[in-house]
C-alpha cells in the first residue's frame, strides 16, 4: 500500500482532492505543513474527510498542528504523529507519494 503525503492547505490547493480521487482503499494519508488545516472540524472539507476515513487511515504531523495552534482541534479519526511516527509510517508502506 501507499502512504500519501500532502503539504498544501486544501483552502488554496487541490492536492487533497486529487489524492482522494486516486488513492486506493487501504492507503494512508498524512497531512503535513499547511495541509494540517484539512484536519480542522466544521470546514467545507469535513464531510469529505469523514467519508474518506472509511477507506483510508489519516494522520497529521503533530509539530505542524502545534505550530499552527490547532493541535487540540482536529477531526475525530485523524491520528497525530510526531517525527518518529512519520518516519515509521514511511518505512511501513511500500511506497510514499508526495502531493504538491
Amino acid at each position: 500500500m501507499i502512504l500519501h503525503t500532502i503539504n498544501r492547505s486544501p483552502f488554496g490547493s487541490s492536492c487533497l482532492q486529487s489524492c482522494l480521487d486516486v488513492a486506493a482503499a487501504g492507503s494512508a494519508i498524512i497531512l503535513i505543513e499547511d495541509a494540517v488545516y484539512a484536519a480542522l472540524p466544521n470546514t467545507q472539507y469535513t464531510d469529505q474527510i469523514a467519508a474518506a476515513l472509511g477507506k483510508h487511515k489519516f494522520y497529521a504531523l503533530d509539530p505542524d498542528l502545534k505550530a499552527r495552534g490547532i493541535h487540540e482541534a482536529t477531526l475525530d479519526g485523524i491520528e497525530s504523529v510526531d517525527y518518529d511516527g512519520f518516519v515509521a509510517l514511511c518505512t511501513e508502506f511500500s511506497k510514499v507519494v508526495s502531493w504538491y
